[in-house]
């Protein structure tokens, strides 16, 4: 990857929240190198939720040595829809791709998820990966199960896996969605709220690279069904959104 500062603005932004992840962090970007360079142009933010381990230091000595590398610090964690939207947030690209920070997401499925928002020509708002042979523990897949089924019966999303966090959305879309804690599950209900299509890819799950799972658990049905009847009165109170044009003298 060259150091050099990029001649234009970046078309793409790669953001990938952490926390405590400092020996994921240089496979990772390296990865992501390897999936997008010469395809577009791209800069990656890290978002720092907060870590207490080196993940800070790891980022500002890559940082060093490359000009698409940024690093946004919450100065408590915040929770991964913070880190995601606190990174869309500042993302230059217009497209913007998300993938979690521990490695399990493969940034080789990076180029099929934003080619599908791409190809879509505006009418796609969202790219969602769809997790095919999971690494995770089976009580962590029996969860995820139970939350997907509840969430897809009562908000009718067509969405088998909302929890993966490889995703593809136009940055304009992303930022219409009302903010709460969990957003990123429920992206696609609210993505087609607004009459935009989503895009489904299978990726490939692995295990993580080191260390221990810091998001997730019982944020999957038992936490979030508070934010699942929310979002299903959002739904059903959403009204046509009215056709404007500017009348000139």
């Amino acid at each position: 990857m060259s150091t050099s500062q990029p001649v234009s603005p970046p078309s793409v932004s790669i953001v990938v929240p952490v926390r405590n992840e400092a020996d994921n962090i240089a496979p990772l970007i390296a990865e992501i190198d390897a999936a997008l360079d010469g395809r577009w142009a791209y800069e990656i933010i890290y978002v720092n939720d907060g870590s207490t381990d080196a993940t800070g230091e790891r980022l500002a000595a890559i940082m060093a040595q490359r000009s698409n590398l940024r690093q946004l610090r919450h100065a408590r964690s915040g929770g991964q829809s913070a880190a995601v939207r606190s990174g869309v947030r500042a993302a230059r690209g217009v497209i913007v791709a998300t993938l979690d920070g521990d490695g399990q997401n493969n940034p080789a499925f990076l180029p099929d998820l934003i080619s599908a928002v791409e190809k879509g020509a505006g009418r796609v708002g969202l790219a969602a990966g769809q997790r095919v042979g999971r690494k995770d523990t089976g009580f962590k897949k029996f969860q995820s199960r139970v939350a997907n089924g509840v969430r897809n019966a009562i908000l009718k999303d067509g969405t088998r896996d909302t929890g993966c966090g490889l995703k593809a959305f136009r940055r304009e879309v992303f930022l219409m969605m009302p903010y709460f804690d969990g957003l990123h599950r429920f992206l696609p209900a609210l993505v087609r709220r607004e009459g935009y299509d989503i895009a489904y890819v299978d990726v490939i799950d692995r295990p993580r690279h080191s260390g221990v799972s810091n998001y997730g658990f019982f944020d999957r049905l038992w936490i979030g069904i508070m934010d699942l009847v929310g979002v299903w009165w959002l739904i059903r109170r959403k009204k046509p959104t009215p056709e404007v044009t500017e009348v000139n003298a």
